[in-house]
């Protein structure tokens, strides 16, 4: 089997890393070190058990992009920061985790390990490019955001989510198949649906209120029944009999939403990426060991930093 593209979705693997160590482990200058010890860990994981032929780390240039806001003003709104006067909203990270993110880009360089970015767009967008652009190597999504499931496909290169939402050893993996069976969805198309069925379903969390009265059990049945949310909404503007006066009457009452959550869900194909290394395999060893030996002594990093060199090492 051909060697996969592994692509990171950073910040939600260093936010469950942050938050399934504790803060006692330190630098020796007090400053937390537990999301970068842990994220370091899995990224070892990820190169020992997946055997990427090359990986690339996706950072969010901008968690709360300005088009998805324009159209949807809900959208992560309850995660902003109290606004500062003409200055850009800000995400509420943990006091603790702020200093640890420059610690995580650090050791990504020292080790030769490919990030990639997107001005004006989120780390998903990110991911959404470069699956789209891949045409050689099958592509493994590493995350625990549910969002990125609409990836998964098997043309023209095949899509799995490995997906860490209960921790990597109980990591679960989501191709075409295994989507279909969890939500119900028609497998030929199990991403695109679960994206419609997501519009539909909508989600809290992001600030996405979906459909009054559809739940995630009544949106995968209708999904699967028309084949995607457009004909969905074409056969309820046509009078379609298979629509029901009642979901006939939630979507009408729901139409303004509707009319911008699907490009606000969908996640972009084509951000312009930049990547800060022009190769994505990783090297035999770290790019920098000297590097990568002095931020392990500087921040008190242990075993991590040895099992990511041997990871790389051995990969």
């Amino acid at each position: 089997m051909t060697r996969p593209l592994a692509l990171l979705d950073a910040a939600s693997l260093y936010f469950r890393a942050f938050y399934a160590l504790p803060d006692s482990l330190t630098a020796p200058d007090g400053t937390p070190v537990n999301a970068v010890r842990g994220f370091t860990d899995t990224v070892a994981r990820i190169i020992n058990d997946r055997g990427p032929h090359r990986l690339v780390a996706c950072l969010d240039a901008d968690w709360r992009p300005q088009f998805r806001v324009d159209l949807l003003p809900s959208y992560k709104a309850h995660r902003v920061q109290a606004e500062v006067e003409d200055a850009a909203d800000t995400e509420e990270i943990p006091d603790a985790l702020s200093p640890q993110v420059p610690m995580i880009l650090d050791v990504l360089d020292a080790a030769g390990l490919a990030t990639a970015e997107a001005t004006g767009f989120e780390a998903d967008d990110v991911i959404g490019t470069l699956t789209a652009r891949e045409a050689d190597d099958p592509v493994e999504v590493i995350t625990g955001d549910r969002d990125l499931f609409q990836l998964v496909r098997t043309e023209p290169t095949s899509c799995r989510v490995v997906y860490v939402g209960r921790g990597w050893a109980k990591a679960d993996v989501l191709g075409p198949a295994e989507l279909a069976e969890r939500y119900a969805l028609p497998m030929e198309t199990a991403g695109a649906a679960y994206a419609d069925m997501a519009v539909l379903r909508g989600d809290p969390s992001d600030g996405l209120p979906g459909v009054a009265g559809i739940g995630e059990k009544t949106a995968a049945k209708l999904i699967t029944q028309f084949g995607s949310l457009t004909e969905l909404l074409r056969a309820t503007i046509d009078g379609d009999s298979r629509v029901t006066t009642k979901v006939r009457n939630q979507l009408a009452g729901a139409a303004d939403y509707l009319a911008a959550a699907p490009t606000v869900v969908r996640v972009a194909s084509d951000a312009p990426v930049v990547m800060d290394r022009a190769d994505s395999v990783p090297v035999q060893g770290p790019a920098d060991p000297d590097r990568l030996a002095e931020l392990q002594n500087q921040w008190n990093l242990g075993g991590c930093i040895d099992r990511l060199r041997k990871a790389l090492t051995s990969g």
